[in-house]
């Protein structure tokens, strides 16, 4: 019978990393409200506003491989808090320039594509580390707790506040954005204790431990046909992102406050899936609860394409949230659990290189969409997509697959606890 761990505590390092999160979720959020309106205001053209979301997502097609090896050598503590302070003086500097009018498209694309840089560290270390701070059995818990703090910061709290703040002083959202990051950086830097990966032999050269972390990933079926199908939804999803500022203020007429107003529905959406996620996947199962999630995000591109009513936008954005959070407490669980420890850097940057890597391209493919046949485009082209998608995926992502996977992983570590060498006693 498998014990119950309801209550078991996560501990104080966990919960210090989390109200780091928080903090630095809080303004992701700010940001994600200002950021579209301040190249709104710029630049009406879809694909110039569109361009600012293709730059930030671009260093996981550049750069994400580089990142995963690096995790794997590094100190993943440290990684984090040094990310932070890059994206804090980032976030600084663009501040900068918005208050003495210095801001221009090409600017605010070098600090998105900075941003993302130290992103692909960041997330990278921070899923990393996080099998170092709670036991196996926990993680799924975490991982809610984790998503529910950057709903209520990122998407509930954060674009509201953004909006409201750059109708008030367009620098004053980047400066909180600013501070947020250095808050974080210095509460996680100040954690005791190592956190790099365990090593199984001598150093090699870079190239050679990125190639392992592909072969590993390549060679299983599960997380590969994981990673293709998140390449799919990022893509569209992107594509959607890239150009919803527009969306809402000149198809759906809403006012900037308004349009953060309306970003809350991710928020409310994403907090229901966060706090439902490990409920409904102890009832349904991994493999059957992301079939279902992709449904649900499917029909809600598709309701969205054909809304006229902001309530309804409003609606479908929850539901649409909501899939999205269930599938990350799903999958990011299973990487934890399935990837090997010493490979997980390097592995989790391949499935990111994927998934997040098609980003910019589902962005300026949004900012063709839109430019090409509407606004409206990028939603009906999403939905099939992701038809399309589960159909073909539902061939491995299946409950038989996750239990032979867990199954598996559960075998190496019996295996490796057992090699370990036996010691004198004193």
């Amino acid at each position: 019978m498998k014990a119950d761990r309801s209550h078991t505590p996560l501990g104080g390092r966990f919960w210090r990393v989390w109200t780091a999160a928080g903090i630095s979720y809080l303004g992701d959020g700010v940001r994600a409200a200002a950021l579209p309106l301040l190249a709104a205001g710029i630049s009406h053209q879809p694909l110039a506003v569109a361009s600012v979301t293709v730059a930030e997502g671009l260093p996981w097609a550049l750069f994400a491989l580089i990142a995963g090896a690096l995790v794997d050598r590094l100190d993943r503590r440290k990684v984090m808090g040094i990310a932070d302070l890059c994206r804090f003086a980032t976030i600084g500097l663009l501040a900068l320039a918005v208050a003495t009018d210095h801001a221009s498209i090409p600017v605010i694309c070098v600090a998105a594509f900075a941003l993302g840089t130290a992103q692909t560290m960041f997330d990278n270390a921070s899923q990393a580390i996080l099998p170092n701070l709670v036991a196996q059995p926990l993680l799924e818990r975490a991982n809610s707790r984790l998503a529910t703090v950057e709903i209520l910061s990122e998407t509930f709290v954060g674009p509201p506040l953004g909006a409201a703040l750059f109708v008030g002083l367009a620098a004053l959202p980047f400066m909180v954005d600013s501070a947020s990051f250095l808050i974080a950086a210095l509460l996680v830097l100040t954690m005791t204790g190592s956190y790099r990966a365990p090593r199984t032999g001598p150093p090699r050269r870079l190239h050679h431990e990125i190639a392992e972390g592909l072969r590993w990933l390549w060679h299983h079926r599960l997380i590969r046909t994981l990673a293709f199908m998140l390449t799919v939804w990022n893509l569209v999803a992107s594509a959607i992102a890239a150009v919803f500022v527009l969306f809402a203020l000149h198809t759906l007429h809403l006012g900037k406050v308004q349009y953060g107003v309306l970003l809350t529905a991710v928020a409310v959406g994403g907090l229901i899936g966060s706090l439902l996620a490990t409920r409904v996947i102890g009832w349904l199962g991994p493999g059957r609860t992301l079939k279902v999630v992709v449904l649900m995000g499917a029909t809600s591109y598709l309701g969205m394409a054909l809304a006229r009513q902001v309530v309804v936008v409003g609606l479908l954005l929850a539901v649409e949230a909501m899939a999205g959070v269930t599938w990350n407490v799903v999958t990011v669980s299973a990487r934890q659990t399935i990837i090997p420890t010493q490979l997980f850097g390097r592995v989790n940057s391949v499935y990111r290189f994927l998934s997040w890597g098609s980003m910019p391209v589902g962005a300026a493919l949004g900012g063709v969409l839109a430019t090409a046949f509407g606004l409206r485009a990028p939603f009906i082209v999403a939905c099939g997509a992701l038809l399309v998608m589960i159909t073909l995926g539902s061939r491995v992502v299946n409950q038989r697959s996750f239990d032979a996977a867990f199954a598996e992983a559960a075998a190496r570590e019996h295996e490796a606890a057992g090699q370990v060498p036996e010691t004198t006693a004193p």
